[in-house]
């Protein structure tokens, strides 16, 4: 009797032959196939009402931060520059994973091309260092505005701050480059099927039939260099921070202080521990549902997207004021 095996492909089970499987080994497949969350694709289209409000909330949020940055001249400082890019950065990071992954949602489009694929990972994994960087970047601006503000204007220049936007460009750049191409050089013989919503480096090449120690190794190197020196600086700044705070003359100045520096602490908080969960998940958390691993590995690349904006531009009187100023003058 010939024995049948039934290849996996978009949800249906499609037989094929034993010579077949004999000679599926190729270096580069077509398309991968993306199942969104697995375990509950019952409930698929209920889960992309809330994906999409997020990333509906992130688009407008962030490029009201834009526009009204650029039109405003007294926006035109370090903090601001440096919001923009944040913003800029959010936009591109959501929309690389949310048309996919709601395409999923609501049409059940799981396919994406291998090279497709290829750049989407390149484009999460640079934004997300680029998100981190910017944040190291913001910390180091409210250090120097808080603790030395008389010379605030002339610590960071224009010129300073076009230097540290180049710095964190390059340096994301430069750290998400090898992922593609370590992925690209493994033997995908097995499956093409990825239990992910979207690209994401190590969950791609885990379909591998090659020993991928040194994808693993990088990513782990990647991981822990970006939040290990950016969380120290952060963290550091911040302890300054506080000491500066506690050590101003009236109750209200400090509580006012701390409220934005609390609430800045928070958004970086959202987006480090769940990306920090999230890659080391899918190393070690063997035991973790895999629904609940997918769930927490769109949560850090789409609520700090839609956060930033909140607390950054919203709860910065001279955004906020601007905001006001033009939904009085459309009033009247």
């Amino acid at each position: 009797m010939q024995e049948t095996l039934f290849c996996l492909r978009v949800g249906h089970r499609l037989p094929c032959s034993m010579s077949d499987s004999n000679t599926t080994n190729f270096t580069n497949p077509s398309t991968f196939i993306l199942l969104g969350i697995p375990g509950l694709e019952a409930a698929h289209v209920w889960i992309s009402i809330p994906f999409f409000a997020i990333y509906a909330a992130a688009i407008l949020g962030n490029s009201t931060i834009l526009f009204i940055v650029k039109r405003e001249p007294r926006l035109h400082g370090p903090m601001y520059y440096f919001l923009c890019m944040l913003a800029v950065t959010d936009l591109v990071l959501s929309t690389s994973i949310l048309p996919k992954t709601l395409s999923i949602f609501w049409f059940n489009s799981r396919e994406t091309d291998f090279s497709s694929c290829l750049t989407q990972m390149y484009f999460i994994h640079c934004f997300s260092v680029l998100e981190s960087g910017i944040f190291v970047a913001m910390a180091l601006d409210r250090y120097v505005a808080i603790c030395d503000p008389l010379r605030h204007s002339t610590i960071l220049t224009n010129g300073v701050v076009a230097k540290i936007g180049l710095a964190v460009v390059l340096r994301g750049g430069m750290l998400a480059l090898p992922f593609p191409f370590l992925a690209r050089r493994w033997p995908y013989c097995t499956t093409n099927i990825i239990p992910q919503s979207y690209c994401e480096h190590i969950a791609v090449v885990k379909l591998a039939c090659a020993d991928i120690r040194i994808s693993s190794y990088y990513g782990l190197f990647a991981i822990f260099s970006v939040i290990g020196l950016d969380v120290s600086f952060i963290a550091m700044s911040y302890t300054q921070i506080l000491r500066a705070i506690f050590s101003l003359p009236t109750k209200d100045a400090r509580l006012k202080t701390f409220g934005t520096c609390g609430s800045h602490l928070c958004v970086i908080l959202v987006f480090y521990i769940p990306s920090l969960f999230s890659f080391l998940t899918h190393r070690f958390g063997h035991n973790v549902p895999l629904y609940f691993h997918v769930l927490m590995a769109n949560m850090y690349l789409l609520v700090p997207p839609m956060l930033n904006p909140i607390i950054y531009g919203v709860r910065t009187k001279e955004i906020r004021g601007r905001l006001h100023q033009l939904f009085i003058h459309k009033g009247t």
